[in-house]
């Protein structure tokens, strides 16, 4: 009987911010607020880049998609955040809190991904410009988001399924306001080693090989641009990539 009482999970409980209930309006309006911000905001670049042929370029079409991609991210969890903040039961289903959780980490992951992207086509820019046309194009900048996509919901199918095989107790509280990897580890009552070794080798090829793309393509940038002679010749040299130092900066 116990093992079928852990195997039959059908719902979780999100403890969210433990505040009164003045507070939870409170956050309710602030998180409103900044979510339809980020979300105009984003939005706005989109239709920008979309209507503006002369941005019709693969760093712009790489911003595209960073927006795209961060309109997806903050609303896989604002929404059910949001509707936590005025509802006294914050019931989230066991396939609910699993879509959840894998989208959630897929749209993480790609912009790990999609940033170090964008580096390298800052790399291409600056150490050779006179063959920038030929190495990055906007056909190579669509199959290169797509394959950021597409290795991303490999990785997080990869981690949900060990996730997914855990049995989980009678307490079905987790202590977050959205389903999260370490919440969910911490409310099963099975061994769940295998599944945090999983995550753990993942997680850190996914931040460990953009983050040596970023600081390799850093280096040569940065090697390159010491090479010119003059500082006006550097300086605008240096301007060419703003914008990925920014969305990095950013992020």
């Amino acid at each position: 009987m116990e093992d079928t009482n852990q195997t039959n999970v059908s719902y979780f409980i999100l403890l969210g911010f433990l505040t009164n209930a003045d507070l939870q309006i409170l956050f309710f309006v602030l998180f409103l607020c900044a979510y339809l911000m980020i979300m105009i905001m984003n939005i706005i670049i989109i239709v920008v880049i979309w209507v503006n042929n002369n941005l019709h370029k693969p760093i712009y079409l790489f911003l595209c998609n960073l927006s795209f991609l961060e309109i997806w991210y903050i609303t896989t969890i604002a929404p059910k955040m949001l509707e936590d903040f005025l509802s006294q039961e914050k019931y989230i289903s066991f396939q609910g809190c699993l879509t959840q959780l894998y989208f959630f980490v897929s749209f993480m992951c790609s912009e790990f991904v999609l940033l170090a992207v964008m580096w390298y086509d800052s790399y291409l820019t600056i150490c050779y410009p006179l063959h920038y046309p030929v190495l990055m194009n906007n056909l190579l900048c669509a199959w290169l988001s797509a394959e950021c996509w597409m290795c991303v919901f490999v990785t997080s199918m990869i981690k949900l399924s060990f996730i997914g095989r855990l049995k989980y107790c009678s307490t079905y509280k987790i202590n977050h306001y959205f389903c999260d990897i370490s919440p969910l580890l911490n409310v099963s009552c099975t061994d769940s080693s295998t599944a945090e070794l999983v995550d753990f080798i993942l997680a850190l090829m996914v931040i460990l090989v953009p983050l040596c793309m970023v600081v390799t393509s850093y280096i040569y940038i940065i090697s390159t641009v010491m090479k010119i002679p003059s500082a006006q010749g550097r300086k605008k040299t240096l301007s060419t990539c703003n914008s990925h130092v920014t969305a990095v900066a950013l992020f």
